[in-house]
C-alpha cells in the first residue's frame, strides 16, 4: 500500500517564482525566501516522494465563475503552466500521477466528498510558484503530483472544518491505493494577506504565528473559526489557508515538526512548514475495508452484457474525440467539419483510428473506445442522423427493426430541425 511520509506548508505567493525565474538568490530581500525553501527541497530530496499531492486556488486563471467548484481533482497524467496575463512562466509541463489519482477520486467519492474533476487543465501561481522551488531541477521534476484546487475566492467556501475532513479522507484514498509509493502532501496559500480594498496591505505576523502554532498542535480549534474570523485576523485573501487543514488533517494527531520558517517581505507573508507523522496509520483491516469501499458501487457494471461505464480511464483514453464530438456545438465547427471533415480531423489532432470511427460513423465501437453518447447524438445532429437511427446501429438492427421493439414509433434528435443546424 502506499505511504503517507509527511506534509508541507508553503505559501503560494507570485513573489516566490518572481525571484526564481530572475536568479535573485543572493540578493538580501530575496535570500530568506530561499533559504526556507531550500530546507523543504532538501527534505523531499531525502524522502523521495514518488508522488506529492498538491493543494491549491486557482486565481481566476483557469477555472472561472462559469462553474465554480469547492474541491476540483486533477486526474490527468501532465499539467502546463498557465498564462495569467503576460505569457506562461517558462517551465516545463509536470508530469501527473493519473493512476493515483483516479484511486483518490473513487477513495474519497466513496467518502461522500463529491468532487468535481480536471484534466487538460493549466495550473496557475498557485500550484507552480512554490513547486518550482521545491522539485524542479535543471529542468526537469522530479515528483509526478496529483493537484487539488479548492474554490476559495467565491463565497460560500467549505469550511475549516470541512477541508480538515476531507484531510482524514484523503489519507484513507492515499493509505488504500494497492501500490507501494512514498506520497507527500504539499498545502499552498497564505499567511496573511488583503490585496484589495482599502485594506490593502494589511499582515498579523501575531496571528500567523498563532496558526503555525495551532496547525500543528490543536488543528481542531482552528476548524472552529469562520471566515469571517480567518479575515478578520489574516486579511480577507489570507482566509485560503483552510486548505492548510486539508494536509493537517491527513497527518495523524500527534506530528513532529522539522522546519518552519517565516518571512514577511511585502504583500504577503511567506511561510514554509514540514510536519512528520508520530502515530501510526491506517490497520490492514482498514485499509482493506476502505479498497472494498472505493469499488463497491461499480462492482459488477463490467459484467453487465452490452455496457460500457463511462469512467475516468476512458474518459482520459478518449479526451480528444470526446472533445472534438462536444466541440460540435459551436455553428463555425460544425461548418467547418461539414466543409471539409479531413481538414477537422487534422485541427483535433485525431488520431487515424478515431478519425475512422468517424467516417465510418461507427456508433457502437466509439462507444466501446470511450465515446459518451451525449456527443455522439451531437454528431448525429450534425450529419442528420436521428437518436433512434444511433440506438438500431448499435444493436445491429434497422431503424424499423429497432421502432418495432418500442411502444410508440418516433423519430427524433437533439436538432432543432432536420438539417440539424
Amino acid at each position: 500500500m502506499a505511504t503517507l511520509i509527511g506534509g508541507i506548508g508553503v505559501s503560494h505567493t507570485p513573489t516566490i517564482g518572481f525571484a526564481r525565474d530572475r536568479g535573485l538568490r543572493e540578493e538580501a530581500a530575496w535570500r530568506p525566501i530561499f533559504q526556507d525553501f531550500d530546507v523543504v527541497r532538501d527534505w523531499l530530496a531525502a524522502a523521495r516522494p514518488d508522488a506529492m499531492v498538491v493543494i491549491y486556488n486557482d486565481h481566476v486563471t483557469s477555472f472561472f465563475f462559469d462553474h465554480y467548484s469547492a474541491f476540483t481533482l486533477g486526474v490527468g497524467d501532465r499539467y502546463e503552466v498557465a498564462d495569467e496575463g503576460a505569457g506562461p512562466r517558462s517551465l516545463p509541463a509536470v508530469p501527473g500521477d493519473a493512476r493515483l489519482a483516479r484511486h483518490i477520486a473513487r477513495s474519497l467519492t466513496s467518502q461522500e466528498f463529491d468532487l468535481a474533476m480536471f484534466q487538460h487543465k493549466a495550473l496557475d501561481h498557485g500550484c507552480f510558484s512554490p513547486l518550482s522551488m521545491l522539485t524542479l531541477d535543471k529542468g526537469k521534476w522530479s515528483t509526478p503530483i496529483v493537484p487539488l484546487q479548492v474554490g476559495v475566492l467565491q463565497f460560500p467556501l467549505p469550511s475549516a472544518a470541512r477541508c480538515f475532513k476531507l484531510g482524514r479522507a484523503l489519507r484513507t484514498a492515499i493509505e488504500s491505493y494497492p501500490e507501494n509509493l512514498r506520497v507527500a502532501i504539499a498545502a499552498t496559500g497564505g499567511l496573511s494577506h488583503q490585496i484589495h480594498g482599502e485594506r490593502t496591505g494589511f499582515n498579523n505576523t501575531q496571528w500567523d504565528n498563532e496558526f503555525l502554532d495551532q496547525l500543528e498542535q490543536c488543528p481542531e480549534a482552528l476548524t472552529k473559526l469562520t471566515h469571517a474570523e480567518f479575515a478578520r485576523r489574516g486579511g480577507l485573501e489570507s482566509v485560503e489557508v483552510i486548505m492548510w487543514l486539508i494536509m493537517r488533517g491527513a497527518l495523524t494527531r500527534e506530528v513532529k515538526r522539522v522546519h518552519r520558517g517565516y518571512y514577511l517581505p511585502s504583500m504577503t507573508a511567506i511561510a514554509t512548514l514540514i510536519l512528520e507523522d508520530v502515530q501510526p496509520g491506517l490497520s490492514e483491516a482498514e485499509v482493506s475495508a476502505a479498497r472494498a469501499a472505493a469499488v463497491k458501487e461499480t462492482d459488477g457494471l463490467d459484467a453487465i452484457e452490452g455496457t460500457y461505464p463511462f469512467t475516468l480511464e476512458s474518459s482520459a483514453r478518449a479526451y480528444r474525440l470526446n472533445q472534438f464530438l462536444h466541440g460540435l456545438v459551436a455553428p463555425e465547427a460544425r461548418q467547418a467539419f461539414v466543409a471539409d471533415p479531413e481538414a477537422a480531423f487534422q485541427s483535433a489532432r485525431l488520431s487515424e483510428q478515431e478519425r475512422d470511427l468517424v467516417r465510418r460513423r461507427g456508433w457502437l465501437e466509439m462507444i466501446r473506445y470511450g465515446v459518451t453518447f451525449f456527443v455522439l447524438e451531437k454528431l448525429g445532429a450534425v450529419l442528420g442522423i436521428s437518436n433512434p437511427e444511433i440506438y438500431a446501429a448499435m444493436r445491429g438492427m434497422t431503424l424499423e427493426e429497432f421502432l418495432r421493439t418500442r411502444r410508440t414509433n418516433i423519430v427524433y434528435s437533439v436538432a432543432p430541425t432536420s438539417e440539424g443546424s
